[in-house]
């Protein structure tokens, strides 16, 4: 945490902007309450960029409704259930939400809101001691209600690196169960380290994480795999049991030994391609987003092994593994309501990754290589990050031999693609001048000539409309006109040696 002076200045530097100044003043005017709250003072203190301006108040949310409305026209409800409305103003953002207490009922998936009275009831009920924080404005006030209690408050536990709930964890977990995930999430974000009996409260109530939708898990689930190092948020989910209830595959994963146990685990090698993956995101594409569905395969790739593990002469094997993975992460992405789109991609890049591995013992043909190309599709980046992450081997020769023939295939596509637009690969001959050629209408003879081209044109390359037109009638002559049988397609690529060794 940097020095309480320069901190402060942080603070004041945010009270001091147009916007929350107006905010400030115009609350006060009306005799209300005002304080920036939570998430930006915490970041503040600890010196991290401030990006979102929550506030909290004691004005009810119509009354907060009104003020907003005199300041600007862009007011709008985020949450007017849960007492928060939201307005841009000096080109801001800020969302202010009425002091609540919030709490969940037994088997309910929505919190019940009352709203509170005072800065320091409010403070009290939120998720964790570094987020009960509160700079009262104008007069720059901090509040920090857990050091009236004897065990210090949130910016010792700032200075301490710690995670704890300000009250007691069993009520905190009761009230709002996500807050566990929480927990991880920041625990993964700020490098801190939660304390034991809020892990042991995680551990005790896990099961109250049943009531939580999932769209609030998996929006907490894709905050955490959004850190710069999600890996210990993601061990606290699993050593909690938390996992288990939101993500068993992943947690199967650690009693499923490679080779008879003498390395290590296929969880800790999932968990080290991750950080692999993010660092090659990284070094790939600085300063964009966090790739949340190239992480998520990541984490996820070996999600099939468990169900696919056999012991045969006298070591272990996990064939298809990478198919029975995208069919298991694609049900459990459904059922944690991911897009439909993130879904299909993640799936495509688990079923891929083993696809590379066998290139370095025998070099690919072009057809190879272009059918690599072609069914990774737009899928092709990740994939090549995904594919040099999955090598965790210790073998200094096998991981140097791996990565120069990956270099090798990258550079290949790459001069292939140059040559022949090879990421959009597709025949000589659309549909229409097929018809036309072979003197037929539109049906499934159209979709067999189509393929036929397609395969000729991963297994040759560019081979010119006037010579695809001939091989085109010669196919459809050996075809009987549009007799029996379509073309035999070109053999699938060997599947790759199962290995023992990601």
């Amino acid at each position: 945490m940097r020095p309480i002076a320069e901190s402060m200045a942080a603070l004041a530097a945010i009270a001091e902007s147009p916007a929350v100044h107006s905010l400030a003043e115009a609350f006060a005017a009306e005799g209300h309450e005002f304080a920036l709250v939570g998430g930006p003072v915490r970041d503040a203190l600890l010196g991290r960029a401030v990006t979102d301006l929550d506030f909290t108040t004691s004005a009810r949310p119509d009354e907060t409704r009104e003020i907003l409305d005199r300041l600007t026209k862009n007011v709008w409800d985020v949450g007017r259930d849960f007492g928060t409305i939201a307005a841009r103003l000096h080109d801001e953002t800020v969302e202010i939400t009425t002091y609540r207490a919030e709490v969940y009922r037994e088997h309910s998936r929505k919190p019940e809101v009352s709203y509170g009275d005072t800065i320091e009831g409010d403070l009290v009920r939120r998720d964790f001691t570094i987020n009960a924080l509160a700079l009262m404005l104008p007069e720059m006030r901090l509040v920090d209600v857990g050091s009236a209690s004897g065990n210090g408050g949130g910016v010792d536990d700032l200075l301490a690196g710690r995670i704890r709930t300000p009250g007691s964890a069993e009520s905190s977990f009761t009230d709002d169960p996500l807050r566990m995930l929480r927990a991880a999430r920041f625990a993964a974000q700020l490098g801190f380290a939660v304390v034991p009996e809020t892990q042991e409260a995680m551990v005790e109530f896990a099961d109250r994480l049943g009531i939580v939708s999932a769209e609030r898990i998996r929006d907490e689930f894709v905050k955490l795999l959004s850190a710069d190092d999600p890996v210990p948020g993601i061990r606290l989910l699993v050593e909690t049991g938390l996992a288990e209830l939101f993500l068993p595959e992943l947690t199967a994963l650690v009693a499923t030994q490679d080779d008879h146990g003498r390395h290590k685990d296929v969880y800790e090698h999932s968990l080290t391609v991750l950080q692999q993956a993010i660092a090659l995101e990284r070094s790939r594409r600085p300063g964009e987003a966090p790739d949340v569905v190239l992480r998520i395969a990541a984490l996820l790739h070996d999600i099939g092994k468990p169900a696919t593990r056999r012991f045969e002469r006298g070591g272990v094997t996990f064939h298809h593994h990478d198919v029975v993975g995208a069919k298991l992460a694609k049900k459990r992405l459904r059922e944690l309501r991911f897009d439909n789109d993130t879904v299909k991609r993640v799936a495509r890049l688990i079923e891929l990754h083993l696809r590379f591995f066998g290139y370095s013992d025998q070099q690919w043909t072009d057809s190879a290589v272009r059918r690599y190309v072609r069914d990774a599709g737009s899928e092709l980046e990740r994939l090549h990050i995904l594919t040099r992450a999955d090598v965790t081997t210790r073998n200094r020769r096998k991981a140097e031999r791996l990565e120069h023939a990956y270099d090798d295939i990258e550079r290949r596509i790459a001069e292939l693609s140059e040559a022949e637009e090879l990421a959009a690969v597709r025949p000589e001959l659309d549909g229409q001048r097929i018809m036309e050629l072979l003197g037929i209408g539109p049906g499934p003879e159209v979709g067999r000539a189509y393929r036929f081209l397609l395969e000729l044109r991963l297994d040759e390359g560019p081979i010119g409309e006037e010579a695809a037109v001939e091989r085109l009638r010669e196919w459809w002559a050996s075809e009987g006109g549009g007799g029996a049988s379509a073309a035999s397609p070109a053999p699938p690529l060997r599947r790759p040696t199962e290995r023992s060794e990601g």
